[in-house]
């Protein structure tokens, strides 16, 4: 068998519908499409959602709730990130995201008091929560609270 013997088996390649090229074509005339109606029509066709005229799912659900457009989503990290920390006494926003401890750099970052320090630690950050603070406080070290939150 050589390259140019090859070929795909019967029935497996199938002729395009040529539709609207005339009468004699067998799809001439409406082209497939039916007489009038959306799915006739050019561009026509059912829009995401839409059931027949039917209420949609969508319009037939009540709306609940309250979404506040001015809440602040923080970037959170615990105390038992900085329990084997290394480096710097200082630890800045920059140096967390460096360290791989806030993955979303845009947001402020909040420390929450889950672990413990076991050395005296410099933290920055936009929030504390009063347990983090204590607990930082406690180790000897200290607390400051940097704008842009």
């Amino acid at each position: 068998m050589n390259l140019h013997e090859l070929a795909p088996a019967r029935g497996a390649k199938k002729r395009r519908k040529r539709i609207g090229r005339g009468p004699g074509s067998g799809h001439g005339k409406t082209a497939t499409k039916g007489h009038k109606g959306i799915q006739a029509r050019s561009g026509g066709g059912k829009r995401p959602g839409f059931e027949g005229g039917q209420m949609p799912l969508v319009r037939r659900l009540p709306k609940f709730g309250f979404t506040n457009p001015s809440r602040v989503e923080y970037a959170i990290v615990n105390l038992t990130s900085f329990s084997d920390w290394t480096g710097s006494e200082t630890i800045t926003p920059q140096a967390m995201v460096d360290a791989g401890l806030v993955k979303r750099k845009r947001r402020p970052i909040k420390i929450l008091g889950n672990g413990e320090l076991k050395k005296p630690l410099v933290v920055q950050a936009h929030k504390f929560s009063k347990s983090a603070e204590a607990k930082i406080q406690a180790a000897g070290g200290r607390v400051e609270v940097i704008g842009g939150a």
